[in-house]
């Protein structure tokens, strides 16, 4: 947000000296962790809120790229199976950006340079790739934080039809290249339901003619 003296202005009253955390115990260990906070914090009349208790997935942290041809017009998106798309009626086959979780001691650009190795058998230059946005998935019950970035790249690269992915991790990832006309029909026509794909491609859309100008 923007105030009329053009810098930025933060406009939350409170912060994270307002939190005190009391305790952590782990609830829940396994392929993920659920860990059950104690804790109160300061409300919005200057009071204190009663101790109360959250469970929290502690799943990590993760990095998206999008990986766009600007000078060619083809995106990238990879085509895997999600557990947590079952429960709905369609496909829990999903359209998403090259993504992954950070291993030990790992930077956010050494994790998209690694996973668009990994997923999608391309090389993305560190140069190339361009720091958008960190937001988090889903707060109320989940600590993860997304490292949004987008990367120009050489889409000469990709083997269209081919399955990539690393075995031990149980992945089988389908490699697609669309336009970004294609990828606006999919995300209209509710083709594309996972939120950093959605939130990469409306970024995406909104800053396309500037990138072009590049």
């Amino acid at each position: 947000m923007k105030n009329n003296q053009g810098f930025s202005q933060d406009m939350r009253k409170l912060n994270n000296s307002d939190v005190s955390v009391h305790s952590i115990k782990t609830a829940y260990q396994g392929f993920f962790k659920m860990n059950e906070y104690s804790l109160q914090h300061t409300l919005f009349s200057g009071e204190q809120s009663q101790s109360f208790t959250r469970e929290v997935f502690e799943r990590g942290d993760a990095v998206v790229v999008m990986a766009y041809d600007i000078e060619q017009d083809k995106l990238l998106l990879i085509e895997q199976f999600r557990a947590g798309a079952i429960r709905g009626n369609d496909s829990p086959w999903l359209l998403e950006f090259i993504a992954g979780m950070f291993d030990e001691n790992e930077s956010p650009m050494d994790v998209a340079l690694r996973e668009a190795k990994e997923e999608a058998n391309i090389d993305i230059r560190s140069e190339s790739l361009v720091p958008i946005m960190q937001y988090l998935s889903s707060p109320g019950g989940m600590s993860e934080r997304i490292h949004l970035y987008f990367s120009d790249f050489d889409s000469s690269q990709v083997e269209v039809g081919a399955a990539f992915g690393l075995a031990q991790e149980n992945e089988d990832i389908l490699l697609h290249l669309v336009s970004l006309a294609q990828a606006s029909a999919l995300l209209s026509e509710g083709k594309i339901t996972n939120a950093s794909t959605i939130i990469g491609l409306q970024w995406l859309l909104m800053n396309h003619s500037s990138l072009s100008m590049k």
